[in-house]
């Protein structure tokens, strides 16, 4: 007997759609299941301006799929030059939902981030001011510091102490991946943490037993399994301060799977299957519509969605192993395991 599941329609509060023939290519595999998304603005160059977030959300809105309902909530990449007054004008006019913060050389197109985290205090009092949440990306890039300890290290030296400072300030621990991010985020109030596909289902064995796998590699890299289980159980418990951020970050193959590969998983085209898969073998299939649908719009002061989404289990569903982008492909996430959920409607 097919069994069936309706949620209110999910939205991705963490997704890179790059630009020009890649953000043609994945934008459909993101608006087929969710109606909104935080839309990640490390372009190269990046989108630091509400100008060229206007000018972003522009070329989204012109690659969209004839008949999709979508809405894009777009991001500035905060620089140590950003201008306070652009920050709170963007924000005023609808334009923008958050400013991202990344530690200069975080990540993919990070250089333009933040090294001194004095000289944007300005930027994020005004944000406190007006009640504009700030999503950062939760690593140190110190050499000295152990890539499976940056995200440790980053709640004692950066986050805790900006919060201490600007204590109403709303603020996103984005693609948490530790214990440690569980345990703040669960300390604090006026504080979220998403948490993605990928890191609910792989951990760093995945990576790197029987050779490297570039196609799990992402940063923040996956960590060790008692890391997963705690990003389980905080993405299965209801709580309100864990919701669902993809990070779904696509790279052609060839950039994947050379000497120096790209991070990032793929994860747009079918992350609701593997959620869902993931959630009834947690015995938490009830929890499910909490963290992809409700806790994301809550934090953020906006309604759920009025519409619903419905995933049926039956026999195994097959998703494409790859997308074409121009000549290239995008290889799909690949969880492992079967998937008996599919959406239907």
């Amino acid at each position: 007997m097919t069994q069936t599941l309706t949620l209110k329609r999910p939205d991705d509060w963490h997704l890179h759609l790059r630009d020009g023939a890649m953000l043609a290519a994945v934008l459909p595999e993101t608006t087929r299941h969710f109606g909104r998304a935080i839309i990640m603005p490390n372009l190269v160059p990046p989108v630091v301006t509400g100008a060229q977030a206007q000018a972003y959300k522009d070329r989204i809105l012109a690659a969209m799929p004839e008949g999709a309902d979508f809405n894009p909530l777009m991001t500035l990449y905060l620089t140590e030059e950003s201008d306070p007054d652009d920050i709170a004008a963007a924000h005023a006019s609808g334009l923008i939902s958050a400013v991202k913060l990344y530690p200069a050389g975080a990540t993919t197109n990070s250089a333009s981030g933040v090294s001194n985290f004095d000289k944007v205090r300005p930027a994020l009092e005004k944000m406190a001011e007006i009640g504009l949440p700030l999503c950062l990306h939760g690593e140190v890039t110190d050499a000295e510091i152990d890539i499976f300890d940056r995200e440790a290290v980053f709640i004692d030296r950066v986050l805790d102490p900006i919060r201490r400072a600007t204590p109403e300030l709303k603020t996103v621990m984005e693609h948490i991946t530790t214990k440690d991010g569980v345990d703040y985020a669960k300390s604090q109030d006026n504080l979220g943490a998403t948490i993605t596909t990928h890191h609910l289902v792989i951990n760093r064995n995945h990576i790197l037993v029987g050779g490297i796998k570039p196609h799990y590699y992402c940063l923040p890299v996956a960590k060790r399994e008692l890391h997963r289980v705690a990003l389980l159980e905080a993405a299965t418990s209801g709580d309100k301060r864990f919701f669902l951020g993809t990070d779904s970050a696509p790279h052609t193959d060839n950039l994947k799977e050379n000497a120096c590969g790209c991070a990032g998983c793929f994860t747009a085209t079918n992350t609701m299957s593997i959620l869902a898969e993931v959630f009834e073998k947690a015995d938490a299939l009830d929890k499910l519509e909490s963290f992809t649908s409700l806790n994301g719009p809550a934090f953020y002061g906006m309604p759920a969605s009025e519409k619903t989404l419905t995933l049926a289990k039956g026999a195994p569903v097959t998703y494409p192993e790859k997308i074409t982008v121009g000549d290239e492909t995008v290889t799909v996430f690949d969880p492992g395991f079967p998937l008996h959920w599919s959406v239907t409607a």
